[in-house]
């Protein structure tokens, strides 16, 4: 009798999205599962259309050389956290409560649960203008049939997202081959002459090509927690870290480069390496194929994003994931339709001038707790915040005085250092319990 209510117990725990608590042995789940939910998010339309911006500013191999670099840092920021969060169980939000206290999470948990909506709300826009030009629909249409298809997935919670991974990232790699097919079969350029594409713009450095590829991910990727808590151990959760970066979103980057170096961009230094545009005209089945494409892709995008937030939120406010998925859902559709999302490129080098720098700490923190136990401070870590201001103000300058650095790489350094020099006295040991129950207190 136990052995057989073993099943149903394990598949209501596996059901539990955890918003508050860490995730238990017996939820955990494979290693397939963990990895199609960060292979599934990166390789996506947006970021094909910020590889061809890249290649069209740097050319080819100078552009592919940024774009593996950006990615590189988002391995070793990204993975750091992913690994911790196996070992601990814990969402980004309950991971924050260690760094910056148990009520000094709001502000850092709140902050970047709400920016995620902004990557939701353009991810709805993006869609509405995508079909319009491949259908003729009106963008709101458009935007309102993505919003709402979108929302529904994401109230599904973590088994959805590791599905639609694994739908979208095969379906990106086997129309991204076509696309550069048709590129090739109908410019007028040889593949020796893509491969030595010199590009055709000079408004960015190397180093803000870096800052793009990273700032593409620095709020997510700050969050992974939220995702690699599911995963059985720290091997297995830096696996999947791998697979996004810089395996997927090299992929998309990638992608978008070569259709730039290839000619199959109308307008490479607004639109980028976006290739919609190659695959239609072909036929009613590749059309409808190239629809169900967008949304599946830029679904896998604002999924992810609005679980964030979702799974943030709710962490705070001991709201469930799920109605909050539908509150949260509705904003950012209403936000899609107002195009706020238009604003989207000041936002990005927003971005990476604020987010890293909470990384920096989130990334020290969880170092210090793995050499020595820590409990978590009831109360606000004053040095955690002078840390994030100091690395986001050396971020911000390095942003407009030096051009050519990579923002979110002196953000994190410079909040590291401060953190470390600032903070040398180990915090106050408390009960374990107590700790673990501030953590996870509700907004006051």
């Amino acid at each position: 009798m136990a052995a057989s209510a073993d099943g149903p117990a394990k598949e209501q725990a596996r059901s539990e999205e955890y918003e508050d608590t860490p995730v238990p042995a017996v939820a955990r789940r494979g290693l397939l599962s963990v990895s199609a939910v960060w292979f599934g998010f990166p390789m996506n339309l947006g970021n094909a259309v910020f590889g061809g911006v890249i290649v069209y500013n740097l050319g080819l191999p100078r552009g592919l050389g940024a774009i593996l670099v950006g990615n590189l840092v988002l391995l070793a920021y990204v993975g750091v956290l992913s690994h911790a969060a196996a070992r601990t169980g814990e969402n980004f939000s309950l991971q924050a409560a260690g760094a910056f206290g148990a009520r000094g999470r709001v502000p850092a948990a709140a902050f970047l649960s709400t920016v995620v909506i902004g990557w939701f709300s353009f991810q709805i826009g993006l869609t509405g203008t995508t079909l319009q030009q491949t259908l003729g629909w009106s963008p709101w249409v458009g935007a309102l049939v993505g919003g709402v298809l979108y929302t529904a997935v994401t109230v599904v919670g973590i088994r959805a997202l590791s599905l639609l991974g694994l739908v979208a990232a095969p379906l990106f790699v086997v129309l991204a081959v076509v696309a550069l097919g048709f590129g090739l079969r109908d410019g007028d350029t040889s593949v020796g002459s893509a491969l030595a594409y010199s590009g055709g713009g000079h408004a960015l450095s190397f180093g803000a090509a870096v800052s793009i590829v990273v700032a593409g991910f620095a709020d997510s990727g700050t969050m992974t927690a939220d995702f690699t808590r599911w995963a059985k151990d720290g091997r297995s959760a830096v696996f999947a870290t791998v697979c996004a970066f810089p395996f997927a979103n090299g992929i998309a980057f990638g992608v978008g480069g070569l259709v730039v170096a290839v000619g199959g961009a109308v307008n490479p230094a607004v639109d980028g390496g976006g290739f919609l545009g190659l695959l239609t005209g072909h036929g009613p089945l590749l059309t409808g194929v190239a629809v169900l494409f967008v949304l599946a892709n830029l679904g896998s995008v604002a999924t992810h994003c609005l679980y964030n937030a979702a799974v943030g939120w709710s962490s705070l406010t001991r709201v469930r994931m799920r109605p909050l998925a539908v509150v949260l859902g509705l904003l950012g559709l209403l936000a899609a339709l107002t195009g706020v999302w238009d604003a989207f490129l000041d936002w990005l080098n927003l971005l990476g001038v604020f987010v890293p720098p909470i990384g920096a700490v989130l990334v020290v923190d969880q170092i210090r707790r793995r050499r020595s136990a820590r409990a978590v401070p009831t109360g606000f870590r004053t040095s955690a915040f002078v840390a994030w201001a100091a690395g986001a103000t050396a971020a911000g300058l390095a942003h407009y005085l030096l051009p050519g650095a990579v923002d979110a790489v002196v953000g994190i350094i410079v909040a590291a250092a401060v953190l470390v020099t600032v903070d040398r006295r180990p915090a106050p040991v408390r009960e374990a319990g107590v700790a673990r129950a501030s953590a996870g207190a509700p907004l006051a």
